[in-house]
């Protein structure tokens, strides 16, 4: 079974807003960003988001959901445990898909709204989408505005652009989650 041994945050809000300051011709400043600011930059999606490093590690993961993973190459690290028979001493080649192996990464604010994009959606493996939730999970409990923003594409972009839509787009709950994302008002009962 999959567990998510930790995930951790690699960086300072503080650092975050300066950079971003540094963009406009502004001195550094003092104050921790508010709750707001950080959900503009991150829905922005600007340059500094990239300082936002998280490092997480999953924990018998199998290895072809691992490999959904791994496909992921920007802003992101990967270091999945080794099959090599020389290194087990199992012939690698009889190895099954589900054979489990430590997945350990770390990625920026912008790779994990990207990974959220396609691994929420819901055309993904649910095994797939299940594993990067336990990720998200831990994300809300640091940092909310980052989880606010982290979303499937189709609530991202408004609009489903698959070739074949799953019709979530059709659904109450999408017009809900598109509207959470966005910042509208919810309507009045």
């Amino acid at each position: 079974m999959t567990t998510l041994k930790y995930l951790r945050a690699c960086f300072r809000w503080r650092d975050v807003a300066d950079a971003a300051r540094t963009t406009i011709r502004m001195d550094e400043g003092t104050k921790e960003p508010s709750s707001a600011w950080k959900r503009r930059i991150l829905l922005a999606e600007h340059s500094p988001i990239r300082q936002m490093i998280f490092k997480w590690k999953w924990h018998d993961l199998k290895y072809w959901i691992s490999v959904h993973f791994v496909r992921h190459k920007f802003g992101i690290e990967h270091f999945v445990s080794t099959q090599r028979t020389d290194r087990t001493g199992v012939n690698r080649d009889e190895a099954p898909q589900d054979a489990p192996v430590d997945h350990e990464c770390f990625a920026n604010a912008q790779a994990m709204i990207f990974i959220s994009r396609r691994r929420l959606c819901h055309q993904a493996s649910s095994e797939t989408t299940e594993a990067w939730k336990m990720v998200l999970e831990e994300v809300k409990k640091i940092e909310p505005e980052l989880y606010s923003v982290c979303v499937p594409e189709c609530v991202y972009r408004g609009f489903c652009p698959e070739f074949k839509t799953c019709g979530y787009v059709n659904t109450e709950a999408f017009r809900k989650a598109r509207a959470a994302y966005v910042g509208e008002p919810k309507s009045a009962q």
